[in-house]
């Protein structure tokens, strides 16, 4: 189910992410999902895509739009 890999920085693990599946299994558009959380689009896609690691205040919003916990979207490796 996780299938994304972020780089947060030289000396840090990476992160996943399912964001993408979570925001289809909720019939969301990139771009429902980034008004929602007031941020633009192309920031969900980075996102989805590996490019960008969210601040904890857009996780929480892009979690509570997705009615799950931040924990449910991103993850550490074990």
């Amino acid at each position: 189910m996780l299938t994304k890999s972020i780089r947060m920085g030289k000396n840090h693990q990476n992160l996943l992410n399912n964001l993408e599946e979570l925001r289809k299994a909720c019939n969301l558009t990139q771009q429902d999902l980034s008004e929602s959380a007031d941020v633009s689009r192309k920031s969900i896609n980075a996102i989805e895509n590996g490019i960008y690691v969210p601040s904890t205040v857009l996780a929480l919003k892009i979690a509570k739009t997705l009615k799950c916990k931040v924990e449910d979207i991103f993850k550490l490796p074990k």
